[in-house]
């Protein structure tokens, strides 16, 4: 990928909401050229539409290699899950897209890839911001903010070819009570992290990411032997949670959250005394933990 910083502009319409360093995001994240360390390049946009987008359409042309990260100041047409619309002020949180190639990992692994992703984003936030960060099954990232439980970000895993995964995050960082989207929002700002500077907040999401893919990777995706597993269900807010999945095809359950299983999977325990694994669906908690 070609860099085109958004910092370059010096666009600094909000003082309190200054633009990513790109060049200083590669000097600390790109390493030895491109080799040592998982990031090739890291390129900052003033907007785009959808980080992943653009990086699955990259790495379909085979215009961007394994590493690559792609980090837009603001995103006109982001994407959840579902489809559903991300939108937040330019500047206001951290929206990019990563660029996987687990060659090593059985496809049938991948799956782990936005939980690995989820565990990764709280662990450097965590870090960096001050902050404790819950997983909400699969993909949420909550914080407490006045003692109410808050969606502060969402991760998107899109296949980029037959041998990639580009993983997407979104955080709200500095949004203020009247700029978030739904009032189950919530930002780091809102939750009192300790910075809301997102050049650390960022090279600290993107270590952990690499060291989390590496540590998985090494142990060809098996999610107890790589510790991700573990570490997942400790951070869940959904485990022992009583729960409602909307499933495909107007389906749904409920019951207790009991456990992530070894293919990522939420198991539910149902009333009717029956365990059933939920591997795609839109989770409801129901009650507080």
């Amino acid at each position: 990928m070609t860099p085109r910083d958004a910092s370059d502009d010096s666009r600094w319409s909000d003082l309190d909401r200054p633009p990513l360093n790109g060049a200083a995001l590669r000097r600390g994240l790109v390493r030895d050229g491109g080799h040592g360390g998982l990031y090739c390049d890291v390129e900052v946009v003033q907007s785009t539409g959808s980080t992943n987008n653009d990086l699955v359409g990259l790495a379909a042309r085979g215009d961007a290699e394994e590493g690559a990260v792609l980090v837009a100041e603001e995103q006109t047409a982001g994407r959840g899950r579902l489809d559903r619309q991300w939108t937040a002020p330019a500047r206001s949180g951290l929206f990019f897209s990563v660029l996987l190639k687990p060659a090593e990992v059985p496809v049938a692994r991948w799956g782990w890839l936005p939980l690995l992703t989820g565990v990764a984003v709280a662990t450097g936030l965590s870090r960096a911001a001050g902050i404790d960060t819950a997983l909400k099954w699969p993909n949420d990232l909550l914080v407490s903010i006045g003692g109410e439980e808050r969606k502060v970000g969402g991760i998107l895993a899109e296949r980029a070819g037959e041998d990639g995964v580009v993983v997407g995050v979104g955080i709200n960082v500095t949004l203020s009570e009247q700029e978030l989207p739904v009032p189950q929002a919530g930002s780091l700002l809102l939750a009192g992290a300790i910075t809301t500077d997102r050049d650390p907040l960022l090279r600290a999401v993107l270590r952990s990411l690499e060291e989390w893919y590496g540590r998985w990777r090494e142990a060809g995706g098996d999610p107890a032997a790589s510790g991700l597993q573990e570490t997942y269900a400790t951070g869940c807010a959904t485990l022992g949670r009583t729960v409602r999945a909307e499933l495909p095809g107007d389906r749904s359950i409920t019951g207790e959250a009991v456990a992530v299983d070894g293919d990522g999977r939420l198991v539910i325990a149902t009333e009717e005394g029956v365990q059933e694994p939920v591997g795609a669906g839109d989770i409801v908690h129901l009650r507080p933990a």
